[in-house]
């Protein structure tokens, strides 16, 4: 097991109702004047952004409203963002919504603190020293990012989607209520099921010994989610099920499946090209690259991928042919990822072979070569994934 420092400061209101407490927890962080954030669509058509309005009203808190975060959060709206929290005196960011809100809320509340072009944090030109607080209303379990300490950020003018972790990125609570979820469109249920599996595999997938705790962890949780999800499929109110999938995206990405080991995320930078060129929704993406890494890096590590098969994907031990027990578990998770109604090729995301040259070339700039710690990989280890992903 590898040295580690965990920190995850937020604090978890999780149940039926707890969306009402958001006034109270406002009030905890002494939070004067509150920039809303959400991206639109369900969170007004079900009434909680309402409600919350109403909360804060009826508390005499002050507040602005900033709607319009969109999936791949995009640096148009964090600018626009940043310009009404500095005019306005805003001292804490409020995010409503999924990971998309959050991101866009964590990098507001970063550029609200700094002087310069807050993509200079985003492109490695400064360091995040000081952020406003952020607090989450989850609505869609799926980044994560309720309790990281990242944030992605597509600049479009560049084409660009960059990821930064912060301990600032913290939320300082979040509000995570599974009722809230039930309206979700099956395929953004989907989808985000993916990302928080996919979470968990860029730490499984490590070249770390002696953690076995984390493993075991990070199995019973794969094998959680995917129980949960079929039961989502038949009856998509059912309230435990929700919960459990709810909770496994928090603790998928909050950092503690990932301790004592070297984590992966050459997938994330794969599937981070094929968004910010197509606007795919991320978990999709995720699909549609996870079995692709997996089939071309099987060699790299054999027995931990026959590890994931027999513990994660029920398939019978067979000491002698590990290989193909291995490969019969990633045929199992291609599988699931079917059966949930994910996409899990290249054309199926309108994504093209011959735009793979540039997908390339922007992987190079945001990542550079070699990339990845599980198996080091050149640009044309990554062209050989992307073509795989077109089968």
């Amino acid at each position: 097991m590898e040295n580690f420092t965990f920190y995850s400061p937020t604090e978890f209101v999780f149940g039926k109702n707890s969306e009402t407490l958001t006034w109270k927890l406002l009030k905890k962080h002494q939070a004067k004047k509150v920039l809303i954030h959400y991206g639109g669509g369900s969170v007004i058509r079900s009434g909680l952004l309402q409600k919350i309005e109403n909360q804060l009203k009826e508390n005499r808190i002050e507040y602005v409203m900033l709607g319009g975060a969109r999936p791949n959060p995009v640096d148009s709206k964090v600018y626009e963002g940043i310009e009404l929290c500095k005019t306005e005196n805003i001292d804490f960011v409020l995010a409503v919504g999924g990971g998309s809100a959050i991101d866009s809320a964590k990098a507001i509340a970063d550029g609200s603190k700094y002087e310069g072009d807050f993509w200079d944090l985003f492109d490695n030109k400064a360091k995040i020293e000081a952020s406003l607080p952020v607090g989450v209303v989850l609505t869609i379990p799926a980044a994560g990012s309720e309790g990281s300490g990242s944030a992605v950020i597509t600049k479009e003018s560049l084409g660009l989607k960059r990821g930064v972790y912060s301990v600032f990125h913290r939320p300082v609570f979040a509000i995570i209520n599974p009722e809230l979820t039930y309206t979700l469109p099956m395929y953004q249920t989907a989808a985000g099921i993916v990302d928080m599996m996919s979470h968990i595999f860029e730490r499984y997938l490590t070249k770390s010994t002696g953690v076995e705790l984390t493993d075991r962890l990070s199995e019973g949780t794969l094998i959680s989610i995917m129980e949960a999800a079929r039961v989502i499929f038949k009856n998509p109110t059912n309230y435990d099920a929700r919960a459990t999938i709810c909770w496994a995206g928090t603790i998928a990405h909050n950092g503690s499946l990932g301790v004592g080991r070297v984590e992966d995320w050459v997938t994330h930078g794969l599937e981070h090209e094929l968004s910010a060129l197509y606007d795919v929704t991320h978990g999709a993406g995720l699909a549609v690259m996870f079995p692709a890494y997996m089939k071309y890096t099987i060699d790299e590590d054999v027995n931990r991928y026959y590890q994931l098969a027999t513990r994660v994907f029920g398939v019978e031990r067979d000491e002698n042919n590990k290989r193909g027990v291995a490969l019969l578990g990633i045929d199992k998770l291609v599988e699931f990822f079917i059966e949930i109604g994910m996409p899990v090729t290249f054309d199926e995301i309108g994504a093209k072979k011959e735009d793979i040259n540039f997908l390339l070339n922007q992987l190079e700039i945001n990542r550079g070569f070699p990339v990845g710690s599980f198996k080091t990989l050149s640009k044309e280890d990554c062209r050989n994934i992307y073509l795989l992903a077109c089968l």
